[in-house]
């Protein structure tokens, strides 16, 4: 019996398998709203057998965007073109999740394959950064500190932004406070250089981040899993450690979540990360075992037998991917045929269940 392939409970939601799609930037949406493209992007996933897909840092307001094209959740708009593509992730037996976020000191930057780097200027769309202290990013624009009103407002942005999510019918709602973004800022010493009750001790730096999980608990309910994605380390010297991490995580559930997703990096560009299949697992079963808490492992688990002894150690349990879907949108179904699970395919595709 494959674990990958076994089925997870979570609050009121059950998950076919424990094979999930991580949230990945497409930098194509329209003043915040989801396009065609999302459309295919994401329910091909379900097609394709994922457990669970995560749509994309979801800014909860304008200027916790990434890039002028991501996507957003702080209008009614956004929320109503979410509609079909969560029916029809739903319609292929998957379960649909949204990443909620933002980006900070790192918002209002060019997207990928823009011919410019760095910050967008506001003559081209970009906008003023905040942040918990004017520290900027490496080759970006400083950003402003936030004030107390300031704080309250990226709360009530998260609570507001769960609600439009919950009215478009996602089952799964997750916290960006990883990569480098707002909260995770927040958690590092270095770039919180606060001297009030949001900087200085783990205690006060993780306290924006608590009271995240404390708003959107508060306005999903009981019944909605809630995961938190966090970066295990900075990589870097006096940054977030793996037992900050574990405490943060323990922390966390403590207020209401539910799984922590674990990464690693982003916050600063002289982060020194050495990368090989399976990098972050390790980071996972720390947290696990710290925490005492369930976990996702992501980073560079490509195979079927790679992800399925990951859950078997111990070390994880269930696994984000990312890259990986994005060459093969049937991972689940060609690792369930790798491993011999004996799962539920569509019916169109049938035909290569088992030859």
């Amino acid at each position: 019996m494959s674990i990958l392939f076994s089925p997870v409970s979570i609050r009121s939601v059950t998950f076919r398998n424990r094979l999930w799609v991580s949230p990945m930037c497409m930098y194509s949406a329209v003043d915040g709203v989801v396009q065609e493209w999302h459309h295919t992007h994401l329910t091909q996933f379900a097609s394709g057998g994922a457990g669970l897909i995560v749509a994309e840092a979801t800014a909860v307001v304008p200027e916790g965007r990434i890039s002028p094209r991501d996507v957003g959740l702080w209008n009614d708009e956004q929320r109503d073109a979410w509609v079909p593509i969560v029916e029809a992730i739903h319609a292929r037996g998957a379960a649909a999740g949204i990443q909620l976020a933002h980006a900070g000191r790192k918002a209002s930057t060019w997207w990928p394959w823009a011919d410019e780097r760095g910050s967008v200027p506001e003559s081209e769309g970009g906008w003023t950064t905040t942040a918990p202290s004017a520290i900027a990013f490496d080759g970006f624009a400083e950003p402003v500190a936030l004030d107390a009103d300031g704080i309250d407002a990226v709360v009530e942005g998260f609570a507001t932004a769960t609600r439009r999510a919950l009215d478009a019918g996602f089952d799964v709602l997750e916290i960006h406070g990883a990569h480098g973004y707002l909260l995770h800022q927040f958690l590092s010493p270095l770039s919180n250089l606060r001297d009030d009750e949001y900087g200085g001790s783990l205690e006060n730096r993780a306290r924006l981040l608590l009271r995240v999980v404390d708003a959107i608990r508060e306005t999903a309910g009981d019944g909605v899993p809630l995961f938190v994605r966090i970066s295990a380390t900075d990589h870097a010297d006096g940054g977030f450690t793996p037992d900050e991490a574990s405490l943060v995580a323990a922390w966390a559930t403590e207020h209401g979540a539910d799984l922590i997703d674990v990464s690693s990096g982003g916050l600063v560009a002289h982060q020194q990360i050495s990368v090989f299949p399976g990098y972050q697992v390790p980071l996972a079963e720390t947290v696990r075992q710290g925490g005492r808490i369930p976990v996702t492992a992501v980073g560079l688990i490509t195979a079927a037998e790679q992800a399925e002894q990951v859950l078997v150690e111990g070390a994880a349990d269930a696994i984000f991917a990312g890259r990986e879907w994005l060459r093969d949108p049937h991972f689940a179904l060609r690792a369930a045929h790798e491993l011999g699970a004996d799962i539920v395919w569509p019916p169109q595709y049938d035909r290569a269940h088992w030859r």
